[in-house]
Order: structure tokens, then sequence, then C-alpha cells
């Protein structure tokens, strides 16, 4: 594919919630999101694609040789669905690439698909997941997480943004029907396989021949909300001796995370912070913080949490504060589907095959569906901040890369 070709694409959608830091703003259920949605919709009528929306929020735009097997979710389906695509949603200031390139170069791959007169004997499909980064609501892969059925739908409804709105009212003011949310096993039933483009979150492939690698897992990982209380008092008058500071606790936390991980051969990271009352002049009566954690295999996700755990209560206790860690997510390790992960890096001439520490929506559907990852190459390997980036010449052969597998897999 010509690199231009994939930049006049990308250029449709690269003003859309860019933010003064360069990065962009994204987030689930807002006008920068329903202005993405739009622009998915577009698409999809462009190309005479079938467009839908699931109960959960999640798009699809449907290359249909015999629609009626997509269509009727009553109806016998001999040739199952390749779906492939992402997410548009960012974390805050988050970059260009991270989710939009999947669904771009779906779009793109069906593009070059068309063009070669390939003739599909399975419907392609490309999908748009909400809320896969939780940078809203909290819970990553939420609209995967849905789909799979490992979330309440009663607990997706009232998680809450930052500003107390909740998934339940967002939907809703953007016209979605958040009653509906819930399991769609018999759209699971009719995916044979899903496939996620998405830009390398690290640098492995810079200075590589390929610029693009075939993932082989995902390591496990997990949030934890980590609350600390104390008592509030004035910044001035309460002696050092009599002070109950939670900030104190807090600090030594961030520290002891980053520890725990050293040694243990993992990472962890507290990247968000709510303090009350939040001021100046104020010892704070308590701090919430938000502790990611990730590793190699769940043992040493395990060491990581049981030594961070222990050391943190431990300083409590001399702090003369309280702490309480409450898991809000965890995802076991994800091995990607053996066969299909190999039989991809084969038709890509051998392509590297990478592990990854990030979570993905094709993590969520392997337990339900053969799934594969794509990785294109990202030269600065910053992701979830405005340096991540990707040269036009290597998202093209990304796409390129796609559209051979979605042959292989549906033509």
């Amino acid at each position: 594919m010509d690199a231009g070709e994939f930049r006049r694409l990308w250029n449709e959608i690269a003003p859309i919630g860019r933010a003064d830091s360069g990065g962009y703003v994204r987030l689930s259920w807002t006008e920068a999101d329903l202005d993405l949605r739009t622009w998915f919709h577009a698409q999809s009528k462009l190309r005479g694609l079938r467009y839908e929306e699931d109960r959960n929020g999640n798009l699809y735009a449907w290359w249909d040789p015999e629609k009626e097997l997509v269509v009727d979710p009553e109806a016998p389906h001999p040739h199952k669905a390749v779906l492939t695509g992402s997410h548009f949603d960012s974390v805050p200031h988050g970059g260009a690439y991270d989710g939009p390139l999947g669904i771009v170069s779906a779009f793109l791959a069906v593009d070059r698909l068309r063009a070669d007169g390939a003739n599909p004997k399975r419907p392609i499909g490309i999908a748009a997941f909400t809320e896969e980064e939780g940078g809203r609501f909290g819970v990553p892969c939420l609209g995967s997480r849905l789909m799979a059925g490992v979330i309440a739908p009663d607990r997706a409804r009232a998680l809450t943004d930052p500003d107390g709105v909740t998934l339940e009212a967002a939907m809703s003011a953007a016209g979605a029907e958040p009653d509906l949310l819930g399991p769609d096993p018999e759209r699971l039933e009719r995916l044979a396989a899903f496939i996620e483009l998405h830009i390398e979150q690290g640098r492995t492939l810079d200075g590589s021949e390929s610029s693009v690698a075939v993932a082989s897992a995902i390591w496990p990982h997990g949030r934890w909300r980590v609350t600390f209380t104390g008592e509030a008092d004035h910044a001035g008058t309460t002696r050092l001796p009599d002070r109950r500071d939670p900030m104190l606790t807090f600090a030594f936390a961030v520290l002891a995370a980053r520890k725990e991980a050293r040694l243990a051969g993992g990472v962890a990271t507290v990247g968000r912070v709510e303090v009350e009352p939040n001021a100046t002049n104020a010892i704070a009566a308590s701090v919430t913080a938000w502790l990611d954690a990730r590793a190699p295999d769940e043992a040493v996700l395990g060491e990581i949490l049981t030594g961070f755990e222990s050391k943190v209560v431990e300083r409590a206790g001399r702090d003369g504060t309280r702490v309480e860690i409450v898991p809000e997510s965890e995802s076991p390790i994800v091995e990607f589907d053996g066969a299909l992960r190999d039989r991809i890096a084969a038709l890509l001439g051998g392509a590297p095959v990478l592990p990854t520490a990030a979570g993905h929506d094709a993590g969520v559907l392997s337990a339900h569906v053969p799934t594969a990852m794509l990785f294109v190459r990202n030269p600065t390997g910053v992701s979830h901040a405005p340096g991540e980036s990707a040269s036009d010449e290597d998202c093209a052969a990304g796409v390129d890369a796609l559209a051979a597998v979605l042959r292989d897999l549906a033509c």
C-alpha cells in the first residue's frame, strides 16, 4: 500500500480529540468519541459495509459475502466471520496510534482486498471496541469484557468517571441504551478469529529489518485502588509527632511498588492519585491512589502484590494511618492461539514474535475465539503519551500485513 493512501485516511481523524499537550483526550461517550463513531459509520457507508452497534456500544462494519450468516443470530453459521479492529478511546493525553491505528488499518486492508479482487468465503468484520483504556470509567477493555461476560452489567452501569458521572448516564446522554449491556455469546459464537493490529508499545522492532511483528502473549496485569486514611489537621500548628499524615504512607507506597517490581522482575506504576481535602495548608485526610502492576507470569505478579501490601501495611502502622487495597481489575496471562500465531508469522515471511505487557481487547476475546495480534514498529517506544509514533511507510506495511492475514483466513 502507498504510504500516502494511509496518510490521507489517517488525517481524517487526526484532529479529533487533539489537546494542547499534543496528545489526545478521546474518552468514551464524550464529544470526541461520538465524532469518531460518526466517522466509523461514514466509512462503513462509503464502502457499502453493513454498520452495526452491539448491546455494549461496540461498533462493527461487515463485508458479508453471505449477509444472512451475520444478520440472523438464529441462523446456522457454516462460515464464521473473521473480525479485525481495535479501539478509538485514549488515556488522558495519550498518543495518536494506540487503538485507532488498528481501525484505520482495517478499513484500508478491506480496500486493498477489494482492489486485488479478493472473494471472501467468510464475512470480514471491522470492530471498534468501547472503553478499552478504562481512561474514563476505570475498567479496561470494558466493551469486550461485557461482550465476553466477565463483568456484571449492573457493576458496569454503576461505574463512575472522575466527575461522578456513571456509565449508565454517559451512555444515555449519547443516545445509547445501557439497559441492554451484557454478555453476547451468540456474537462470539459467530467468530472464527479476531486479529488486532496495534502500535508496538516498546521499541523491540526499532532497528529491525521487519516493521511488523506478531504477538506471542500478554503479561498478567491488574489495577488496584489503594486508599490511605489519616487525620486532617493544620499544616502549621500540628506538631510532627502528633500528625497522622496519609501522604507519608502514600509516598512510601510509591517507592515500595517500584522496589518490589524491580526485585521480582515485573513493573509497577502509580500514575493516578486523589487527595482530600487537597489544600496546600492542610494535612491530608485521605489519599487514594491506583496501582498498575504487570509481570511475566502470575507467580511474579503475586509476589509483587504480596510484598507491596506487607510493606505498606507495616508502614501505615508506624505512620498512624490506615490502608485499604481493593482490586479493580485483574487479568491472567494470555497465550495467543499458537497455531494461528505460527500461521501468521510464517505467512509474513518469518515475522518476529514478541510478548507484550500491555492489555488489549484481543486478550479478553482470546478465551472465546482464536486471536492474534500484529504490532507495527514504534521507533520512539513511547506509548500512552504524545511521543508515540510510527512512520507512514511502516503503517502502510502494517496494512499490507493485515490484508494478507485476512486474505489467508477469509478468502
